[in-house]
């Protein structure tokens, strides 16, 4: 994995921060590769088949 760096307001941070709290994420990385994943898949619908084949893939 590489590293990216990013601004987002405070507002979205803290309901990321949430989602961490409650369990629903382990930690902001992973609410956030999940978001990532979300909106790529959205964008492409044909990608989002191929990938659920690979259950294993996925986290």
């Amino acid at each position: 994995m590489e590293r990216v760096t990013l601004r987002i307001p405070k507002q979205q941070i803290e309901a990321v921060e949430q989602l961490v709290e409650t369990g629903e994420f382990p930690n902001r990385s992973e609410a956030i590769r999940s978001a990532v994943r979300e909106m790529i898949n959205e964008e492409d619908p044909e990608r989002n088949r191929r990938e659920s084949k690979r259950q294993w893939a996925r986290v």
